[in-house]
């Protein structure tokens, strides 16, 4: 919980607190109404809404020893009830019995506000008979029965968007009305080929050089933009439509359905320029790793009954490599080495085609294709998240998500420079894209390490190797001087983890630098590295004895540290790096003919289509956990079955939207070109 948020106000100190009765009193209107909701339940036979409200209080449960000890109650129960001059009002109350930390929800009457609220329960006002509505933990689960209050907070039953919501909607429906009016414009272009030919109108567009059928018209023939086809002028044709400005009809093709939805399904490899195919099944088997790795730790933050039992089960099993944060977002490590490797090949190809001239002008080009390629589908998530907060009745277990999101509306400028990740980590708008900042900011780098690549192989291997070493050496001297975990704990007690190292540039850049060395061997080499197949096999051998060690010690070295730990520290510099080799010699073994059966898994034509859309179902995947979390009105249960249909259906719901996204949003920008010709 946000640190503000904490008030520690001692039941005891009721008598104190109404000393001071101009700052600490209830509103007549809220006292009245819960007399009445508290006499009416205390009655031999009480009004319905009476019993509807005290139902909704929320209730101690089982397992309180294994982590259930949250009461949420009824959340819509209690906004059903209808009192004779009120309704239901649900709000929540934070507590604290010696280390337990939980919250129970209330039902009260809308007329009280929090400060009534946190007055009625700091007095005891809220009885049943003689036995209060808020008890504490029994001595027998808890040492410590004394409750401290943390804060209430209630949840208002109304939608009030303001101008930043608006905004964010109204981008939003923007961004999708373009596309789909292009589409509908585009049927209608293709409707008019179907008609007859009237000569005249053909003849008044000969000189115009574009029709609205999209064909560009030049000496008597027409060649079809799309497919490169041409056609004799005296065949038949379709009448066309004078379209003068062959701009705007480039706008139509690139943001029409027709054109974003074709190639998406294709099996052949997307991989520009060609080879690489075992690229896209390590590009979707990494996001499948990050998504079922988010599915089963965002519900661990606060809304698990079981949480103590899911800690003793996966945290100390290296069997749940799926579910815990350190080994699932190796993953995050992969992608940045697949970002090194393809930025270095993209620049040294786009040297090439400039007659082998890296110009500032190539620089700023490469630079805004990547910026062209990341930001408006980042931006659109961006902003639907901001107006999802605005429009969705959210249930008791949102809170942990409040502060984070509405962040938005203060940082989002960090977003758009991409520079989210070099704030504060409780600042950053829509936390999981501080890897697209991260990875832009290394992307940057790529055109000054060609550059001295191709200045001096020397200076080159030098500074590259400094680079590594530092990046390596900061990592273990953080981790030692701030005593971090190796990986961050399910409990988000680390916060130094998140804001001094996980998500820098300085400590995470490891990865990248060696996808831009793979890039370059792998783009310039002469001859295959692997002569023999011994070489093969003891890579392999080293490759994933490195892998099962890298995740096997963080399960070793999963406890925090309480003082400078050189077994920690020397993990955390190297683990990261090591990983990344590892997937290198994947793929080396794999495009030089020495991946076997690895390599016609990850080479199949089914992952094609789910890399197409990788980059959507990342930034979309988290939106529907978060719902899902936002809207449940009872804890979760941990079982391995539950948090299987969790990811799966996660994983069905990020699919089906993010290929929307991906033709609706990213390809149009993508299929945008700025020439004239």
């Amino acid at each position: 919980m946000a640190p503000g948020w904490v008030v520690f106000l001692l039941f005891a100190g009721c008598s104190a607190a109404l000393d001071n009765k101009q700052a600490f009193t209830v509103s007549q209107q809220c006292s009245e109404d819960t007399n009445t909701f508290l006499w009416e339940i205390n009655q031999d036979r009480p009004k319905e809404y009476a019993v509807i409200m005290y139902d909704a209080f929320g209730k101690m449960g089982s397992n309180v020893k294994g982590g259930n000890a949250n009461q949420p109650g009824l959340l819509q129960q209690c906004r059903s009830a209808r009192g004779p001059a009120f309704s239901g009002q649900y709000c929540q109350v934070f507590l604290r019995q010696e280390t337990v930390q939980y919250f129970v929800g209330i039902c009260v009457p809308d007329s009280c506000g929090e400060d009534d609220v946190q007055m009625l329960v700091l007095c005891g006002r809220l009885q049943f008979g003689q036995n209060p509505l808020i008890p504490p933990l029994p001595p027998i689960l808890v040492n410590n029965s004394t409750q401290e209050m943390i804060m209430t907070h209630c949840l208002s039953s109304s939608i009030t968007p303001d101008a930043s919501d608006v905004t964010c909607l109204l981008v939003c429906c923007v961004m999708v009305a373009i596309p789909l009016a292009a589409t509908l414009f585009t049927a209608i272009l293709r409707w008019q080929r179907t008609r007859e030919v009237r000569p005249t109108a053909e003849s008044a567009c000969l000189n115009t050089g574009l029709n609205l059928y999209g064909t560009l018209k030049t000496n008597g023939s027409s060649s079809d933009i799309n497919s490169g086809t041409s056609e004799d002028n005296n065949s038949s044709r379709p009448t066309p439509l004078c379209f003068p400005r062959s701009c705007v009809h480039r706008c139509l093709q690139a943001f029409s359905l027709q054109t974003t939805s074709q190639g998406v399904f294709s099996t052949s490899s997307s991989v520009p320029g060609g080879g690489y195919s075992c690229l896209n099944g390590i590009r979707v088997l990494s996001l499948l790793w990050i998504i079922c790795g988010h599915s089963a730790q965002f519900p661990v933050i606060n809304n698990l009954d079981n949480y103590k039992d899911w800690k003793k089960t996966v945290e100390s099993n290296p069997l749940h490599v799926l579910t815990i944060s350190g080994p699932v977002f190796l993953a995050v490590d992969t992608f940045l080495l697949l970002g090194g490797l393809l930025s270095a090949r993209s620049l040294l190809g786009s040297i090439d085609r400039a007659e082998d001239k890296l110009s500032p002008s190539l620089v700023a080009g490469y630079l805004f294709r990547r910026i062209k390629r990341i930001q408006p589908l980042h931006l659109f998530i961006m902003c639907l998240t901001i107006g999802l907060i605005s429009l969705v009745q959210w249930g008791p277990y949102w809170f942990p998500f409040i502060d984070t999101m509405m962040d938005c509306k203060t940082y989002w400028w960090a977003n758009l420079l991409l520079i989210s990740n070099l704030l504060p980590v409780h600042e950053i708008c829509i936390p999981w894209t501080w890897y697209l900042s991260l990875d832009f900011q290394c992307y940057a780098t790529t055109p000054l390490l060609v550059y001295f690549y191709r200045l001096n192989r020397g200076v080159f291997v030098v500074i590259a190797g400094g680079l590594l070493l530092m990046t390596t050496v900061a990592s273990a001297v953080i981790t030692a001087l701030l005593h971090l975990p190796v990986f961050q704990p399910s409990t988000l007690t680390s916060e130094n983890y998140v804001l001094s190292y996980y998500v820098r540039p300085h400590t995470r850049y490891g990865p990248f630098l060696i996808g831009i060395l793979t890039g370059i061997y792998l783009t310039t080499k002469k001859d295959q590295l692997l002569k023999q197949k011994w070489q093969a096999a003891l890579g392999w051998f080293c490759c994933l004895s490195l892998m099962a060690s890298v995740v096997g010690l963080a399960y070793v070295l999963g406890e925090t540290p309480t003082h400078p730990s050189v077994p920690h520290a020397l993990y955390q510099g190297l683990h990261r790096p090591l990983w990344a080799l590892a997937v290198t010699w994947i793929i080396l073994a794999c495009e030089e003919g020495y991946g076997g059966f690895i390599k016609r898994l990850l080479s199949l034509g089914f992952w094609v289509p789910l890399s197409n859309i990788s980059f959507a179902c990342y930034l979309t995947h988290p939106v529907f956990i978060i719902l899902y979390i936002g809207l449940q009105e009872t804890p979760i249960h941990y079982t391995d079955i539950n948090f299987m249909y969790l990811f799966l259906g996660h994983l069905l719901l990020t699919l089906v939207v993010g290929y929307v996204f991906t033709v609706l949003v990213e390809k149009p920008y993508l299929l945008l070109t700025w020439s004239s010709t």
